[in-house]
C-alpha cells in the first residue's frame, strides 16, 4: 500500500512511519516542520532500510501541495497526525488551533475526495472527553472537551463522521489516547520538542542533560499510591502499532471504528526508578494541583472487555518503561553528565 502520512516527522508520526515502512508500505510524508526536524527523515530511512519514502515539505492547509502529493503517489490511505497539540497554548491561541487543526483537516478531506482516497486513520485525543464523569473512560462517555485543543479534535471527529455519512465509500478509524511517551528502542528517534516541553519524558530528559534546572511535579496529596496524579501513559511504539492495526482493520473489516488506546494509568513517580534520582529536582514537589490532571485519568477501550481482546499485561508495561529514554540519554545519565546541581533524591510524595 501507499500511505500518505501528515505530520510524519513529528514524535508519533515518525514512529508510525518506521512501523509502516517496516511492514512494506510505501510512504509519502507531508510535514511543514513547524515542530519537527528534517533530520528525522534520514533516521526513519535508517530504521527502515530499503523502504520507499518520499517527503513533501508542506502545510496540510495548502490545497495545491496536497493535490501534488496525491497526484504523484497513487495514495491508498491517509494517517493524519498533523496539528497543534498543546492544551495550555491553545487557551491563548485558540484561532490558530482551529485554523490549523480543523481547517487543515477539512482541506485534507477535500483533497482526499478529489483524488478518490477513502481510508483515513485520524490521531485524535482523549481530551475530547473533558472532565470524566466516571473512570475508566470508555468510548461511550459523554464528549465535552474543556479547551480549544480538545474542542478542535472533537470538531474534527464530527466533521469526519459527517463526511463518512455523506460519502458511503469513506471509512475512518478515530483513535483516542492521552499521553504518548518513550522513544524507539534504537535511540534514533524520540520526542525532542522545540521550546519548553509540554510532556513529562522530554522534560525529564532535558533536566537529565542540563537544559532544564528541575522537574516540577504538581500535586502530592492525591488519593493515589504515591500521592501524585495518575495519567494514562502509552508507549509511542505501541501507539504506532495501534495506528497500523487501525489501518488493517479498515482494509479487512471494511467499516469505520472509534476506539481508545491506553494502558490504564500510572503516576509520574515510577519514572524515578528508570532514570535515577539525578533527574529529580532539589526542591520539594509543589502541592499545586492546577496543572495536574485528574487523580485517575485513564482510558479503556470497550473492545478490551470483549472476547479475544486484552489489555497490555503489567509486566510488559513495566518492561516497556525501560525504553522511555534514548540510549544516548541513558549513557549520559550513567556517565554523570547531567550535572551535579541535581540533588540525589526523589521529591516528597
Amino acid at each position: 500500500m501507499t500511505i500518505l502520512v501528515t505530520g510524519g516527522l513529528g514524535f508519533i508520526g515518525a514512529h508510525a512511519c518506521v512501523e509502516l515502512a517496516r511492514a512494506g508500505n510505501r510512504l509519502v510524508i507531508v510535514d511543514n516542520l513547524a515542530n519537527a526536524k528534517q533530520s528525522v527523515l534520514g533516521r526513519i530511512r535508517e530504521l527502515a532500510p530499503g523502504a520507499d519514502i518520499a517527503f513533501v515539505r508542506a502545510d496540510v492547509r495548502d490545497a495545491a501541495a496536497l493535490d501534488r502529493s496525491f497526484a504523484a503517489g497513487g495514495i491508498d490511505a491517509v494517517l493524519h497526525f498533523a496539528g497543534l497539540k498543546a492544551v495550555g497554548e491553545s487557551m491563548s491561541k485558540a484561532l490558530e488551533y482551529y485554523d490549523n487543526n480543523v481547517g487543515g483537516t477539512v482541506t485534507l478531506l477535500l483533497a482526499m475526495a478529489r483524488h478518490g482516497v477513502d481510508r483515513l486513520v485520524f490521531s485524535s485525543s482523549a481530551t475530547v472527553y473533558g472532565e470524566p464523569e466516571r473512570l475508566p473512560l470508555t468510548e461511550d462517555h459523554r464528549l465535552q472537551s474543556t479547551n480549544p485543543y480538545g474542542r478542535s479534535k472533537l470538531m474534527i471527529e464530527q466533521i469526519i463522521a459527517d463526511h463518512a455519512a455523506a460519502r458511503a465509500s469513506f471509512l475512518h478509524a478515530t483513535l483516542r489516547y492521552f499521553n504518548p511517551i518513550g522513544a524507539h528502542a534504537s535511540g534514533r528517534i524520540g520526542e525532542d520538542p522545540r521550546g519548553v516541553p509540554n510532556n513529562l519524558l522530554p522534560y525529564v530528559t532535558q533536566v537529565a542533560v542540563g537544559r532544564m534546572a528541575k522537574l516540577p511535579v504538581f500535586g502530592d496529596d492525591y488519593a493515589t499510591a504515591d500521592g501524585t496524579g495518575v495519567r494514562d501513559y502509552i508507549h509511542v511504539v505501541d501507539l504506532a502499532a495501534g495506528h497500523l492495526a487501525a489501518l488493517r482493520y479498515l482494509r479487512e473489516k471494511k467499516r469505520s471504528i472509534t476506539v481508545n488506546l491506553g494502558t490504564g494509568g500510572n503516576s509520574a513517580m515510577p519514572i524515578d526508578r528508570v532514570t535515577g534520582p539525578r533527574c529529580w529536582p532539589s526542591t520539594p514537589v509543589s502541592s499545586l494541583r492546577t496543572l495536574c490532571c485528574s487523580a485517575s485519568a485513564s482510558t479503556t477501550c470497550a473492545a478490551t472487555r470483549g472476547a479475544g481482546s486484552r489489555r497490555i499485561p503489567r509486566a510488559i508495561r513495566t518492561e516497556r518503561r525501560a525504553r522511555y529514554f534514548s540510549l544516548r540519554l541513558l549513557a549520559a545519565l550513567r556517565a554523570g553528565r547531567a550535572g551535579s546541581r541535581h540533588a540525589r533524591r526523589r521529591p516528597r510524595g
